[in-house]
């Protein structure tokens, strides 16, 4: 009998992303604290954070496997994260402009009573198009990408914005790595096929 599977997060692009699997699953907010840390780098933050939500919700149904996974877009070394709102992500936007960032996808799969945990980190360089002010507020107007890291929705409008995408793992810049997903469910005991 298949364990049940749960996804540790709130993102509907999360969500959308797993339900290419074709699994059953269920949803529960992780409710965890995403502060950093002091001087934490970008990638060990969305690994930390992606293995904190999952725990958070093994915990809670400790025989399900758990999907927990995080994202920050990572500037020079400095995270940036959702913006929340117009103000906070045209700031974002400008200071990407002609800029290449790498996004940290991290993933962490997680079964409490089988004693499985896992993690795994999918980096997504991406090169920004040197955008006029006009252009991010004609691209904030159509997508409000105020819950997405770094403000970049690529799979939406957002692609206008870049010149190139650099992955290994198509799926983690929209937020959830599903090839890394995968091999970790089927380390897990999860049948995908």
């Amino acid at each position: 009998m298949q364990r049940p599977l749960i996804l540790a997060s709130t993102s509907r692009y999360r969500r959308e992303l797993l339900q290419r699997l074709r699994l059953p699953f269920d949803v529960h907010a992780p409710e965890v604290d995403e502060t950093p840390l002091p001087g934490e780098a970008p990638a060990r933050l969305a690994q930390r954070l992606a293995l904190e939500k999952a725990r958070a919700v093994a915990s809670r149904f400790p025989d399900a496997v758990v999907i927990g996974s995080d994202q920050v877009a990572d500037l020079a070394g400095e995270p940036l994260g959702k913006p929340g709102d117009h103000l906070r992500a045209t700031a974002q936007l400008q200071r990407m402009r002609g800029q290449t960032l790498i996004f940290q996808t991290a993933v962490a799969v997680v079964c409490q009573s089988g004693g499985f945990a896992e993690q795994d980190l999918a980096s997504v360089r991406v090169i920004f198009r040197d955008l006029s002010d006009a252009a991010i507020e004609s691209y904030l107007r159509a997508e409000q990408p105020y819950d997405c890291a770094g403000s970049a929705k690529s799979e939406g409008l957002g692609i206008a914005l870049l010149d190139a995408i650099d992955s290994d793992d198509p799926t983690a810049l929209i937020g959830l790595p599903l090839i890394r997903t995968c091999r970790m469910l089927r380390a897990a005991g999860v049948e995908l096929l």
